[in-house]
């Protein structure tokens, strides 16, 4: 028998040496976007791994690993966390993580100038167990709850820029911002069977948390003359946010007479407002020995001013089909996001209502007759794609676009599973795409994501008996 105590000690130290992973990882993350400037930075992909792999479909999507067991955790509906079961060989805890690794080439429309940039981060961290007592079960529901880390957006870039004019030999500019926004959530879903002969299912779900994140750019210009020296200048603006989350979701599971089965779902992210302090400095400077600024003079300072940045409401509905044999999935989303309400301290940005189209599929070989020997057999094949136009519009509308695939592989062999109900399993996918155009905009950003994850089901919080 295992102590409680033990159980919960360990889990702290594994949330504590998780939590220092995803930010030393993301702070040491080397992307370059410039636009990433404007809005609240670039927008992570925030599906699982899992789901990215099909285009990134989560609205109407629940995951099931092997013998009916789901070994990764929903995202974007907090409804497919009722699926979570306690009962039997299946009342276990999910731990879900994933990383990415981020090529970005931006190819501008004035030369054949082309940059590459590489960024490894830390995707996201989710733990989930069912909070449904065994008697709850027995009368047809469900309920799991989840909590975890992951990163909204990112704001990472630095581009210079050189010129001349008619009254100095040169100006030399460098562009400058980081940041992002990231966030803690808690989310539960409850699933109720129905007393039909299909006894088809009806799941809500609802998610909350704290966002927080910074949003820090500056401008550094240095000019450069025969004659007259002239001190280099730099504007910077820092802001801090922080505030509340929350959104909401259902699905609609049925049962056909043949043995397939249609999952329908929708899910809402209600508008955020965050509260934020900015500070403002406009200073000249020079370098010291090291590489590092000294301020010479402020022109202009103000520290921790009051404000506010709102964040739009974003909704979707999405479905996935699944055969009578269990071996195929067909799915599909489609959101949008009413990003011309988006404001920082009462301004507007280069921002635009959007919307994307999401299309995916897996392939599953194990039969449901449970006629399976091979480790081909438990191997998961998906594929994908999306397109819809990015919310950052300068002068014209972007679109947003890939393809992507993906693999779970089981760490665990099936003798194990099938005799447990306890698995880890390792889930890669890849996005291969390009935002904007370089004929109109100047900059064509390409990007290949690289995602790989490891969910492990195991019984975390059970006591060990012994007949």
């Amino acid at each position: 028998m295992y102590s409680a105590n033990l159980i919960i000690k360990q889990l702290n130290k594994l949330l504590i040496s998780a939590l220092f992973l995803f930010l030393t990882v993301h702070v040491f993350g080397q992307d370059n976007s410039p636009y990433s400037r404007y809005g609240i930075g670039d927008l992570t992909p925030n599906q699982n791994i899992v789901n990215r792999g099909m285009g990134g479909i989560s609205i109407g999507y629940s995951d099931y690993g092997l013998l009916g067991s789901p070994f990764n955790i929903n995202f974007i509906n907090p409804a497919a966390l009722g699926n979570i079961s306690n009962t039997g060989n299946f009342s276990n805890t999910i731990f879900d993580m994933g990383s990415e690794l981020d090529f970005r080439t931006l190819k501008s429309s004035n030369g054949a100038d082309k940059y590459i940039a590489k960024n490894l981060v830390i995707s996201y961290m989710e733990l989930a167990f069912p909070f449904s007592t065994k008697k709850m079960e027995k009368h047809g529901t469900n309920g799991g709850l989840s909590f975890g880390l992951r990163p909204i957006s990112r704001i990472n870039y630095k581009i210079e820029q050189s010129r001349r004019d008619n009254t100095t030999d040169s100006i030399h500019t460098l562009f400058e911002g980081n940041g992002g926004l990231n966030q803690i959530n808690i989310s539960a879903g409850i699933k109720k069977k129905g007393s039909g002969p299909h006894k088809n299912e009806l799941s809500f779900g609802v998610s909350s948390g704290f966002s927080f994140g910074i949003k820090d750019f500056s401008t550094k210009t240095t000019i450069i003359n025969d004659t007259v020296p002239y001190l280099k200048s730099n504007f910077e603006v820092k802001s801090r946010m922080y505030g509340l989350f929350l959104n909401a979701g259902v699905q609609y599971f049925m049962h056909f007479k043949n043995g397939a089965t249609l999952r329908i779902g929708s899910y809402a992210d209600l508008k955020q407002k965050l509260n934020a302090k900015q500070s403002t400095i406009n200073e000249t400077f020079t370098y010291d020995y090291n590489g590092g600024e000294v301020m010479i003079d402020s022109v202009s300072l103000a520290s921790d001013v009051k404000g506010s940045i709102l964040i739009p409401a974003s909704y979707g509905v999405g479905f996935t089909y699944q055969s009578k044999n269990k071996q195929w999935l067909l799915g599909a989303d489609y959101e949008v996001s009413n990003w011309n309400n988006y404001r920082y301290y009462d301004q507007t940005d280069y921002t635009q209502n959007n919307w994307v189209i999401r299309v995916g599929a897996e392939y599953y070989p194990a039969k449901s007759n449970g006629a399976n020997r091979k480790y081909s057999d438990y191997i998961k094949y998906r594929t994908g794609c999306y397109y819809g136009p990015d919310y950052i519009k300068l002068t014209e509308s972007r679109t947003n676009f890939a393809f992507t695939g993906g693999l779970s592989l089981p760490l665990t062999t099936p003798r194990y599973i099938q005799s447990r109900g306890e698995y880890v399993t390792l889930n890669t996918s890849f996005e291969i795409g390009s935002r904007g155009s370089n004929v109109n905009t100047g900059i064509k950003e390409g990007f290949t994501r690289i995602n790989v994850g490891l969910s492990m089901n195991a019984r975390w919080f059970q006591k060990r008996s012994y007949d």
